[in-house]
């Protein structure tokens, strides 16, 4: 498979590594420069995007994910049959869709009827990412994922869960994605608000994408334009 591998942690992420190694260190690397977590579908149209390029596999683009994926598919790998993006340090669950930079850079290549996967990891009690084993499930994902039918103008959006060290593997189940807001919560200082939401308690549909992966398993969202 000829693959673009992007995110929006930035091209140095631990994330992006463990993706690449899933992929068997297939395809290229076009990712940002820097962080872009929570940017959504912003382009950069208004000015020249600069483009390092590292190797003739690793690109740094001065722009966000969809820039990103907008660069690789017209320019750099015109020819990619897929799109992976990830695996992103925290869900993308649910409402989390419209916000993340890692899904908006699958989106985009929806738009252009490249199929993509997004992948991200929760992050359970502020523990700390096992990225090898990131790694492997993300290979297990991605494989059985290009096996899998998909039409057009859909794409895939996959959460691996925060599992105990020692843990068996656990389940990928297919499910919807869920319909409940992210938590809304402030505290007052002076004339400002500081956003105290906790992550973990948000509101979940049952046997959604949010109460799969809180739950310990993989969830494989199918979405659509």
């Amino acid at each position: 498979m000829a693959f673009v591998l992007t995110n929006d942690d930035g091209i140095d992420a631990p994330g992006l590594q463990a993706l690449w190694r899933a992929v068997g260190q297939h395809g290229v690397i076009v990712a940002p420069q820097q962080h872009h977590s929570g940017c959504s579908h912003q382009v950069s149209t208004g000015a020249p995007i600069h483009v390092h390029k590292r190797s003739d596999t690793e690109f740094a683009i001065a722009g966000t994910p969809a820039d990103c994926t907008r660069i690789a598919l017209s320019h750099l790998h015109p020819t990619a049959e897929w799109v992976l993006s990830g695996i992103n340090a925290g869900g993308n669950l649910g409402a989390d869709v419209y916000i993340s930079g890692t899904v908006a850079a699958v989106r985009e290549a929806a738009f252009h009827r490249v199929p993509g996967i997004a992948i991200s990891h929760y992050i359970h009690r502020g523990r700390a990412i096992d990225w090898q084993r990131a790694s492997h499930l993300a290979a297990q994902v991605i494989t059985k994922l290009l096996q899998t039918p998909l039409e057009p103008t859909y794409f895939w959006n996959v959460n691996l869960p925060h599992l105990e060290p020692g843990a068996a593997d656990p389940d990928m189940v297919f499910c919807d994605r869920c319909t409940q807001p992210l938590p809304v919560d402030y505290v007052i200082e002076g004339d400002y608000l500081r956003y105290v939401g906790e992550y973990s308690k948000r509101a979940r549909d049952p046997g959604s994408d949010v109460d799969v992966c809180f739950s310990g398993h993989i969830a494989v969202t199918q979405l659509q334009l």
